[in-house]
């Protein structure tokens, strides 16, 4: 067993292999220091990924992630410059309590020289990704096809999620059912997420009928409870979905959940809060209008004469929690259209990985390949 272990990379985004190399220090060492190496260029900040795998090893006691800005330049043949990298390592360590270091841990041919300026053994691990052959550049080239080996804590928060939210009657399912259908050719691994509160709601009133033969739907008392458990169905069935695309469409979620607690049970009633406080980050809602959209009565709604009431609530609740949203009005082709037109910006922006020409590389970008 070695004392104290390094492992080093990018981790951009993290993936299985860094895992395993990780797993590996950590099973031959008894303290393993992972250093996350963020430059300024990347669209993912080094903040976020040392987040995300001290996540991933949160029940490993002997790993601990640092995060480390570095903007120094490459340049291999420079001893000046293998110098400043090694000292910006070195300082990581000192002020996370690691004065020296036996061993490091790589899958780099650079590994035994990074190893030399510690005065460390290099430990090469599996150089030629035969274990888990996915690198950072394949992750960052296409996440559709990288998704499952990114690192379940990364996929979560990486997903690009839309929530369609809405009054009853006003199109949140159509659109959300629209929406999932065009991009599922791009995202052929696209769940559904439809709304769990209705499915609970036939389930709620089958167990009255099974009692009371002759009920009818206004007789079923709601309680905070119910909501409690349908906001956190809601945002597990959403959470599913982000662990196995990344793209989310979502017919309703957990926020939209206290609002509708909130309509049956009033403002006091707090069962479902605890599952809205746990929401990951949200790149848009999509609020649909209420107006020129006739109510259908299908036998389960009770809502028709608050629907304006209905959508004010998501709009102000969405504005004073700061999410990003859009009022989609006009006919389904309209609304259709502009929902594509901003999620299609939004993937443009999210998916794309690869610095500006002009950035400058660190020395050590091998390390999360």
């Amino acid at each position: 067993m070695y004392k104290n272990a390094m492992v080093i990379g990018k981790f951009y985004p993290p993936h299985a292999g860094h895992a395993h190399l990780i797993a590996t220090a950590a099973a031959q060492a008894e303290q393993v220091s992972v250093l996350v190496l963020g430059s300024r260029f990347e669209s993912v900040d080094v903040a976020e990924r040392t987040r995300w795998l001290a996540e991933e090893f949160s029940g490993h006691a002997g790993v601990q992630v640092i995060g480390m800005r570095n903007d120094c330049p490459e340049d291999y043949g420079s001893d000046e410059i293998w110098k400043a990298q090694s000292e910006l390592m070195r300082l990581a360590l000192k002020t996370h309590g690691v004065a020296a270091i036996d061993a490091v841990f790589s899958s780099e041919a650079y590994g035994s020289r990074l190893a030399a300026a510690f005065d460390a053994e290099h430990v090469l691990v599996d150089p030629a990704r035969s274990a888990y052959p996915v690198s950072g550049t394949q992750c960052r080239d296409d996440l559709r096809v990288a998704w499952p080996n990114i690192i379940a804590p990364a996929r979560q928060q990486m997903c690009t999620r839309i929530i369609v939210v809405g009054a009853e009657s006003t199109g949140t399912t159509t659109l959300a059912t629209a929406l999932t259908d065009y991009y599922r050719p791009r995202f052929p691994l696209m769940a559904d997420v439809p709304e769990f509160g209705r499915q609970y709601t036939y389930q709620k009133f089958d167990a009255l009928r099974a009692d009371k033969p002759d009920a009818v739907l206004a007789e079923m008392v709601w309680t905070a409870a119910d909501f409690g458990l349908i906001g956190s169905r809601q945002n597990g069935m959403e959470n599913a979905a982000a662990d196995a695309c990344p793209l989310v469409i979502a017919d309703t979620d957990a926020l939209a959940t206290t609002l509708w607690e909130r309509f049956y049970l009033g403002e006091r009633s707090y069962g479902s809060f605890a599952a809205a406080a746990s929401l990951p980050r949200r790149d848009l809602y999509l609020v649909t209008d209420h107006e020129g959209v006739a109510f259908e009565d299908d036998g389960w709604r009770e809502g028709e004469h608050r629907r304006a009431e209905m959508t004010e609530w998501f709009k102000e609740t969405l504005t004073e929690e700061g999410h990003s949203w859009i009022l989609v009005t006009g006919d389904p082709d309209r609304r259709m259209r502009t929902a594509v037109d901003v999620i299609d910006a939004i993937l443009a922006r999210q998916h794309v990985f690869t610095s500006p020409p002009w950035a400058t590389r660190t020395v050590l970008e091998g390390a999360a390949v």
